[in-house]
């Protein structure tokens, strides 16, 4: 596998952890805030890497990046995150060249996503994408894949039924309380947490419950009022929390915090609570789960609720797949233009130096020699001799290298 010509021992790596090998407390450990990402990417910066795009997500946490080896990059998340060598090397993979590639296109396509056909993973790969460029940490190669993966998930999602019948975690979750609660319209709802999750179970609560009583808690009290506002909501301050909590029917979690925001001591024990954590790591405590009257059910298991619906969109996976061979074609081609350009640069340059070297020479053989007309008649003799060169090489195929090879021994051209 070629090394897409940024130096003779660099790769193209993603490395990660993600909900195929490991559980939501792993993956917790693993998760990257953005201070963490932009410190990362700070410090990647600071030993020399010149491209990084960092993603997480409640499901995985992945490094897209030029390296020279992986342990770099592993190091890397590691020191940034909560997690450590010993954990990842059980539970992390490492991806190079042809398979990374691979990988981005599907992760990025909602194929690799644990709900397949949730979309919301391309959302943060866009955003890392931008922190990583106004960091300066963005190549051609990474903006040109970057932007070849958001196509392929544009399509797929415009084009077959994949998303269809819907199912993010946040939507799973509002699935759940329709399908096992009855009355949902008449019972108490509380949201604690109103970052991106949040904000979309928010959402779909109103529009698939018709629940008017639903009240939001933030600790950031006017991000609350922000979304409540939207919807017509209720916002309670956080000193309210527990009040909330014991008075509520349903109490939805989706905070961002490092440890369980949500204890035992907070829940009134002789009412009945239904308790949907969607956080990573968890933010309900454990023993919460053992309390009378309470039924504590994590986002790891709300995912796994909407086999049916997952059913039907496994029926649009070969026209998923389609798309995404026709996207990785063109990026493939652009790749392989990348990697000729070099040496069709150093052709054009030797030419040159013939062409400057014949004028001078037949300018001074011969006085009535038309030396502004030769030079328009020898750039275009040039170019076309070029284009010849190029377009043999892009339809080279496997022998491409062998060509490039062949052209700088019988030129004589240093290319690299």
């Amino acid at each position: 596998m070629q090394k897409y010509n940024v130096s003779k021992h660099i790769s193209f790596y993603v490395i990660g952890i993600s909900y195929k090998k490991a559980d939501a407390k792993t993956r917790g450990k693993f998760n990257l805030n953005i201070d963490q990402r932009k410190a990362l990417l700070h410090k990647a910066k600071s030993l020399g890497l010149e491209s990084i795009v960092t993603s997480s997500t409640c499901n995985r946490t992945e490094i897209y990046a030029f390296a020279n080896q992986e342990k770099i990059l592993i190091d890397l998340l590691c020191e940034f995150s909560l997690g450590d060598q010993e954990t990842f090397s059980e539970n992390g993979y490492v991806l190079e060249n042809e398979l990374a590639i691979d990988h981005m296109f599907k992760v990025g396509s909602g194929l690799d996503s644990q709900i397949l056909g949730d979309f919301e993973i391309i959302s943060q790969i866009k955003s890392s994408f931008i922190l990583s460029k106004k960091q300066g940490m963005v190549n051609h190669f990474m903006e040109r894949l970057v932007n070849s993966v958001i196509q392929a998930s544009r399509r797929i999602k415009n084009e077959t039924k994949i998303s269809s019948g819907a199912t993010s975690v946040s939507f799973a979750s509002v699935q759940y309380i329709l399908d096992n609660i009855g009355r949902v319209s008449d019972k108490k709802i509380l949201l604690f947490g109103t970052g991106k999750i949040g904000r979309n179970t928010c959402e779909n609560l109103v529009k698939h419950t018709s629940n008017k009583n639903i009240t939001l808690i933030n600790r950031t009290k006017d991000k609350a009022e922000e979304i409540a506002g939207k919807f017509n909501l209720i916002v309670k301050d956080f000193s309210e929390l527990q009040s909330e909590i014991r008075s509520t029917d349903i109490l939805i979690v989706a905070t961002g915090a490092q440890t369980p925001t949500i204890t035992k001591e907070l829940i009134y024990p002789k009412k009945e609570l239904l308790v949907l954590d969607l956080s990573i790591p968890k933010n309900v405590a454990e023993d919460v789960k053992g309390m009378d009257n309470v039924k504590l059910l994590h986002l790891d298991y709300l995912s796994q609720i909407t086999d049916e619906t997952l059913s039907k969109r496994k029926q649009y996976i070969p026209e998923a797949e389609a798309i995404i061979k026709e996207v990785r074609f063109e990026f493939d081609e652009w790749l392989d233009t990348r990697k000729f350009a070099p040496t069709i640069k150093a052709l054009k340059e030797k030419f040159n130096n013939f062409k400057e070297e014949e004028l001078d020479y037949q300018s001074k053989k011969n006085l009535k020699f038309d030396k502004e007309q030769a030079e328009i008649i020898s750039d275009r003799v040039i170019h076309k001799i070029t284009r010849s060169f190029a377009s043999h090489l892009r339809n080279a195929n496997g022998s491409t290298e062998d060509s490039i090879a062949l052209l700088k021994k019988v030129f004589e051209l240093d290319s690299d």
